[in-house]
């Protein structure tokens, strides 16, 4: 998998091995992108590959991931930690549209800030290194009641 071969190498840059126990991780977390897992799901599904896996190595790993930049600890207001993989092709991370009622969660991959990044440089001597951006709201399907997504109450961010 080319992707764990890039994460490896950033791994390794930084002095640390890629363990079965890290591969798995990161499989997992490559395979759910677009799901948003907490630690607890992530725990779960590792748990699935290698029964012999505590939920602290995979606590661990994850913050160590979050250190090194590889995936970004998240917070949608549900109280709930869950991590993003950033993408390497693109400077910063990327934006999501959050609904209020039924937790549906979209990426926005494009990097729509580049021209509020040129101003602030310009007018601050500000250089934006980083930023994320997400839009709380709803979508017109559900608060005309038509929504049909299941376990709304869940948190859950689905994509």
């Amino acid at each position: 998998m080319e992707e764990i071969d890039k994460i490896n190498q950033q791994l390794r840059v930084k002095g640390y091995k890629m363990t079965p126990q890290r591969e798995v991780t990161l499989k997992v977390l490559l395979e759910n992108e677009k799901d948003h897992l907490s630690a607890e799901d992530v725990f779960m599904l590792v748990k699935e590959r290698l029964p012999e896996i505590g939920i602290a190595t995979v606590y661990r790993t994850l913050e160590m991931l979050s250190e090194l930049h590889v995936v970004e600890k998240m917070n949608f207001g549900d109280g709930v930690a869950r991590f993003d993989l950033r993408s390497e092709d693109s400077a910063h991370m990327h934006h999501h549209l959050i609904c209020n009622i039924c937790g549906a969660l979209k990426e926005i991959k494009e990097d729509w800030l580049t021209d509020l990044e040129e101003r602030l440089k310009r007018e601050y001597g500000f250089q934006v290194t980083d930023h994320r951006l997400d839009f709380m709201g709803f979508y017109q399907t559900c608060s005309s009641g038509e929504c049909k997504r299941e376990g709304k109450s869940d948190g859950k961010a689905v994509s």
